[in-house]
């Protein structure tokens, strides 16, 4: 397990790293965004320019220009326009983000370092989740992510049950692990991502150590779930395992079951005495 939960670490961090690297030209600039401007040949005018509240930033030779709402691109043809309106021959200009600041997601649950994240050009959620430090041991493996409605604010987290407006999308991290990109969303401004804590069995009787226990992933067994508890004592029988379920009706039904019979969240596992 823990091997296992290293290499996610260790892969989510490799994801990260190069996403960190990569400047999508379709990045809405916003305030208090931070731009690196490269103007070739020009060293005066290169260098690092602050986006103010209003969605300006001021540029030497042509003062104060509106950036805001426009892309990478879209900035660059600006400033081209206004050097080469007297200023300069053909200019040559590139524009980065040096700080992402205008546009933010929120992560919360069973994450390890829950909060307020900026987002940065084409932030996925594989990426979101490796800023946040990774899902802890007792996250179900289906993310939510709930999306404001178009116009709506993004001053903070959104939950699914505060806004019926709201687009709730739904990822399965384990799809996303197996090479299933379409389930590696892409992230917008105002995105709140919540990680469900798993939902637990509970195993009772004959175990070494009983007690609740989270199901991390689909399809566990019931002999996954006495190995959680510890095995079955020298004194419990595999042969004598019975599952305490509700059904429709919200009456509790006990049935017997074997050691390859799946589990569902709620499900008391009660492991009785050997015969003899």
């Amino acid at each position: 397990m823990m091997i296992r939960i290293c290499s996610l670490v260790l892969a989510l961090t490799v994801v990260l790293a190069g996403a960190a690297s990569a400047q999508p030209n379709e990045y809405i600039v916003g305030p208090q965004d931070v731009l690196t401007v490269t103007v070739y040949d020009q060293a005066d005018l290169t260098g690092k320019y602050p986006v103010d509240a209003d969605g300006t930033l001021t540029f030497p030779l042509i003062g104060r220009v509106k950036v805001g709402g426009l892309s990478l691109h879209g900035v660059e043809a600006e400033l081209k326009k206004e050097l080469a309106n007297g200023y300069l021959k053909n200019p040559q200009v590139t524009v980065a983000v040096e700080q992402f600041k205008s546009q933010r997601i929120f992560v919360m649950g069973e994450v390890r370092a829950p909060g307020t994240y900026p987002l940065s050009g084409e932030m996925t959620v594989i990426e979101a989740l490796a800023r946040a430090g990774s899902t802890t041991n007792d996250a179900a493996e289906e993310v939510l992510i709930v999306r404001p409605a178009a116009g709506s604010s993004g001053a903070g987290p959104v939950l699914p049950n505060q806004r019926p407006d709201a687009n709730v999308i739904r990822v399965n991290i384990r799809d996303v692990q197996s090479g299933k990109l379409s389930q590696n969303v892409l992230l917008r401004d105002g995105d709140t991502l919540v990680v469900p804590r798993a939902q637990s069995v509970y195993v009772f009787g004959q175990v070494k150590t009983p007690g609740a226990y989270a199901i991390t992933t689909r399809g566990t067994t019931v002999l996954q779930a006495l190995s959680l508890a510890g095995g079955v004592t020298d004194r419990g029988s595999t042969g004598r395992v019975y599952i305490v379920r509700t059904d429709a009706a919200g009456k509790q039904v006990e049935t017997k079951v074997k050691l390859t019979d799946v589990v569902q969240p709620g499900d008391t596992l009660v492991v009785k005495e050997r015969f003899f």
